[in-house]
């Protein structure tokens, strides 16, 4: 038996608590991990709110969390990157399973050996925030050396790796923070720095490449007047369209209603000559190696703003949803 922390439904039925649980038996190509750290991200909170309920499917009751750090107790039949008391990260999100727990199954596909120059709680900050970086800066597009990048709330998560990334891919950055942040975010690489209590950052920022769409409201939408012709967005926080849709597998009924939901973003784009997509970050092992080796030779550094221990999971949870921090939120298990 293990403890985790889950939830029990969607919306007032979510109940988020601890539970017991019976330990996952391992199955052909997944290994178990003994969780010494859980990194927290926004759609933790977003999830048992059923805010992505047609689109992530889980078994009730579900273990909250995707990034984790720990180390490999047993692996399952045609395992053969790994073995029992390697040091592993791993995101496990969209695959149904949780990490917020004293063990987890995690796919081998999915994991990495530990960047080692980086502890537990480092570690699992990590899996979120960089694939969501790598994939949208090296994978759908590729980010070139002088492109000019806005990454906005640099000071968060997402952003304050998403600066570094783009910074060693020598591209320029525009970001905004709050006025306490303005130097702390400079200092990680960021080229213009809005303070976002004192100027619109489309109000000042001009002729970018690409937006990395990070925040919900009406920032994708204003973005795209900062962007040149042939500038792209990949936003990760919808709207949702039917090229997303369709890449999910989804039916033609769905697939119209995600192009009517993003209409209007879409029709905007067009004017402006630029392009958005819709992305869902996917756990990759291989990239988050590649990512282990910028970690390991210090052109990246994890940035975190506070560890809870498993006991105060809840209070980690509502920390994280007061947007106030300042890089990433941990739940230690060691």
């Amino acid at each position: 038996m293990m403890k985790a922390f889950v939830f029990k439904g969607y919306g007032p039925a979510a109940h988020p608590d601890f539970a017991t649980l019976p330990r996952p038996p391992v199955g052909p190509g997944e290994i178990l991990v003994q969780v010494h750290a859980v990194g927290l991200n926004p759609i933790d909170n977003m999830i048992p709110k059923g805010t992505f309920k047609p689109l992530l499917k889980f078994e009730l009751p579900a273990v909250f969390g995707s990034d984790l750090a720990g180390v490999v107790v047993e692996t399952g039949d045609r395992v053969t990157r790994f073995k029992p008391g390697d040091e592993v990260y791993a995101s496990l999100f969209d695959l149904g399973m949780g990490a917020l727990a004293e063990y987890a199954l995690v796919p081998e596909h999915a994991a990495a050996l530990k960047p080692g120059n980086l502890d537990f709680v480092q570690a699992a900050s990590i899996p979120m925030v960089g694939l969501t970086a790598w994939q949208a800066f090296m994978e759908h597009e590729q980010i070139k050396a002088g492109q000019k990048v806005f990454i906005p709330a640099g000071s968060g998560g997402i952003g304050s790796f998403a600066i570094q990334l783009a910074r060693h891919l020598g591209a320029k950055m525009g970001t905004t923070t709050s006025t306490a942040n303005v130097a702390w975010v400079r200092g990680l690489g960021a080229d213009e720095v809005i303070d976002y209590r004192q100027q619109a950052f489309d109000a000042v920022l001009q002729d970018y490449d690409a937006v990395l769409g990070t925040l919900r409201g009406d920032v994708i939408e204003r973005s795209l007047s900062i962007l040149k012709p042939g500038g792209w967005v990949p936003s990760l926080v919808g709207p949702l369209d039917a090229e997303f849709a369709r890449a999910r597998g989804m039916n033609g009924l769905m697939r119209g209603l995600f192009g009517l939901m993003s209409w209007k973003i879409n029709r905007l784009a067009k004017q402006r000559g630029v392009t958005y997509r819709m992305r869902f970050v996917h756990p990759d092992g291989a990239q988050l190696a590649a990512i282990a080796e910028l970690l390991e030779t210090g052109r990246i550094q994890p940035v975190i703003d506070r560890v809870f221990p498993f006991e105060q999971a809840p209070e980690a949870l509502a920390y994280l949803a007061t947007g106030r921090a300042k890089g990433k939120v941990v739940v230690s298990l060691m």
